[in-house]
């Protein structure tokens, strides 16, 4: 499922656009391939008839349930870095989207366990000066790579709001001029 690119400003640009790593399907897997056991055992030991076509109906509605289920959440759930803000978008019927500009990040920090670090994947820990404060990324894929990017983007968003010295006298003169002339400032 891809992003509507309509959320967008028209002078912004995504950066990265992530989902889920795909070990969030791992467990999903490897239940289904218990279930698709269990329902081999069971037909074989049930006589033939409806009782297998039960087994059969209730092994392939678990599966839809384990297997579609998860997929669907992976593709609907969007992690999007742009130049101007973060966009956090989940859900498969209903949506909830969370915007986070950048100018409002404090703090990140990332988290990897052992498994995580040999899969390449982690939680991405973003604190804001916003309502919500904290926003926990779990299963970011390159999670390193992502922290920097995220470190590199806030970087740059402070860097183009940031006036140097010169920039800042030539705003005050130009609205103590606009004072003194009883003009509207610039």
């Amino acid at each position: 499922m891809a992003f509507p690119d309509d959320v967008l400003t028209s002078d912004e640009r995504v950066v990265l656009h992530v989902h889920p790593h795909w070990k969030t399907l791992a467990r999903p897997i490897l239940l289904g391939i218990l279930v698709i056991a269990a329902a081999v055992v069971a037909l074989i030991f049930v006589p033939s008839g409806i009782g297998q076509l039960i087994i059969a109906a209730a092994a392939l509605i678990v599966l839809v349930w384990l297997l579609l289920r998860p997929v669907l959440v992976r593709q609907t759930t969007h992690y999007v870095f742009t130049d101007q803000r973060i966009l956090l978008q989940v859900g498969i019927f209903n949506r909830d989207r969370h915007d986070i500009p950048l100018s409002r990040v404090n703090d990140h920090s990332m988290n990897q366990h052992f498994v995580e670090r040999l899969l390449g994947t982690g939680t991405l820990v973003i604190e804001s000066a916003g309502e919500r404060g904290q926003q926990v990324l779990r299963d970011i894929p390159q999670v390193e790579k992502v922290q920097t990017l995220l470190y590199e983007l806030v970087t740059a968003d402070h860097d183009r709001g940031t006036l140097d010295e010169g920039e800042m006298r030539d705003i005050m003169r130009e609205h103590r001029a606009a004072e003194a002339g009883g003009a509207e400032p610039a």
